[in-house]
């Protein structure tokens, strides 16, 4: 008759006790630090920013290549949605401009920009606004909203958020007629406010009505500078395709930081026509009354993060005219 078999592991001593264990077991950190210093200069440096930003409205217009580059998207949606975690209520406008060329390229409809802006006709109306209602604005939402139910979508026309008013072009000194292409007359945030209230990211196209209730096409920049100062936003980033404002361009060396209102009105006219309208948002929100208004290159993934939690920041920033002394108010 054979022996038993012995039902212990040969791998096992027999007689020692199993190592305890408790909760789960760390991998121990590697010792880095410099590593570890770099981390924690980066959070501590945010800190004024937080504090400052903490519980204000900014206004983002959202536009050119951040919208149509992957990366870029998902870095914008992600972008949002640490603002508002932080208890930053941040607000998006956004135009469509490479989406509404393909559309209307599709319909075998011609584009035509004067100074800047996209003539409109009846028909090219119809186009942008499905393109930014039905295509561009859920897009944004369905984005950010893959990180919780936090983005809303509304145009102009939504809850009499604008009214807007006819405008034309400047080109080489003259106005010009540009079609249903429209300035923004009177803002109602109350809608705005009763989104950022509820918790929500509000995402609004730049389309709005006249009095008569006829939709005309309204530069997204032109619209966030005004939603802006109807807010009371502490900040207005804009979003495009270069680094800033050149002071001599093509020189890459003379990149302007800072300039502030007085000198930006004296030299808008004599800018690039594709400058004109986002630094003149900038303009136009700081003087209502937004403390500052950047230009950031979009096609850099998180620059607005970058621009807002850092102190060197990034873009071209625009900040109200120093106060005039006594003697200056006076003379």
């Amino acid at each position: 008759m054979s022996a038993a078999q012995d039902p212990t592991p040969p791998d096992v001593p027999v007689g020692e006790p199993a190592p305890r264990r408790i909760g789960t077991t760390r991998v121990m950190r590697t010792d880095d630090p410099d590593g570890d210093a770099q981390k924690v200069a980066v959070l501590t440096g945010a800190l004024p920013w937080l504090r400052e930003f903490h519980g204000n409205v900014v206004v983002i217009k959202y536009g050119g290549h951040a919208m149509v580059d992957d990366e870029c998207r998902r870095a914008f949606a992600e972008d949002m949605v640490f603002l508002r975690t932080c208890g930053i209520h941040p607000v998006v406008v956004h135009g469509g401009g490479p989406q509404i060329t393909e559309m209307l390229t599709r319909l075998g409809i011609a584009s035509e920009f004067r100074g800047g802006l996209r003539v409109t006709t009846p028909e090219t109306i119809d186009v942008v606004r499905m393109v930014l209602t039905g295509q561009v604005g859920p897009d944004i939402v369905g984005l950010i909203n893959q990180h919780g139910p936090m983005a809303v979508h509304l145009s102009g026309e939504d809850g009499g958020l604008f009214t807007a008013e006819r405008t034309g072009a400047t080109v080489d000194g003259e106005e010009v007629d540009i079609g249903l292409v429209g300035d923004i007359a009177t803002v109602d945030p109350t809608p705005v406010t009763a989104l950022l209230e509820a918790g929500h990211i509000p995402v609004v196209a730049s389309v709005a009505p006249d009095p008569d209730g006829v939709v005309h096409n309204v530069n997204a920049d032109t619209a966030a500078a005004a939603l802006a100062a109807a807010l009371g936003a502490v900040k207005l980033v804009v979003l495009t395709d270069v680094e800033g404002l050149y002071a001599d361009w093509p020189d890459r060396d003379s990149l302007v930081q800072q300039i502030d209102a007085a000198e930006l009105a004296g030299i808008l006219p004599t800018l690039d026509a594709g400058m004109i309208p986002k630094m003149a948002a900038c303009l136009r929100a700081v003087e209502g009354g937004v403390r500052r208004a950047t230009v950031v290159d979009g096609r850099t993934p998180h620059a607005l993060l970058l621009e807002m939690f850092t102190t060197e920041g990034t873009g071209t920033m625009v900040v109200p005219a120093p106060a005039a002394t006594d003697e200056e108010a006076t003379a």
